[in-house]
């Protein structure tokens, strides 16, 4: 495998590897945010005469985190497919070289 071969496959797992990172770190409430939600939830209950209830807000916080979780699967797989294509790419050209 030459130099160019491997870092063609090397700058795809490095893509990968940003891409996961981006989809953990963009998703849509982060942890850190999770007390200011619960805050604004509880604040809008009680605007509309309406009592908050904590199995109500955990329905909320469960559905986002199922949306980001798709997030973060949809990345993963994109990750996967990329970085095994890239792999089989390199089989082959070392294949090519070695018979």
């Amino acid at each position: 495998m030459n130099s160019s071969e491997y870092n063609k496959a090397k700058d795809v797992v490095n893509n990968t590897e940003s891409s996961l990172k981006n989809a953990a770190d963009n998703v849509k409430w982060k942890i850190n945010d999770l007390a200011e939600k619960a805050r604004d939830y509880i604040n809008e209950k009680k605007e509309n005469d309406k009592e908050a209830k904590r199995e109500d807000w955990f329905e909320k916080v469960k559905n986002n985190a199922a949306d980001t979780w798709e997030d973060i699967k949809d990345k993963a797989n994109e990750a996967w497919e990329k970085t095994k294509d890239a792999a089989e790419d390199v089989k082959a050209e070392w294949n090519k070289k070695t018979n």
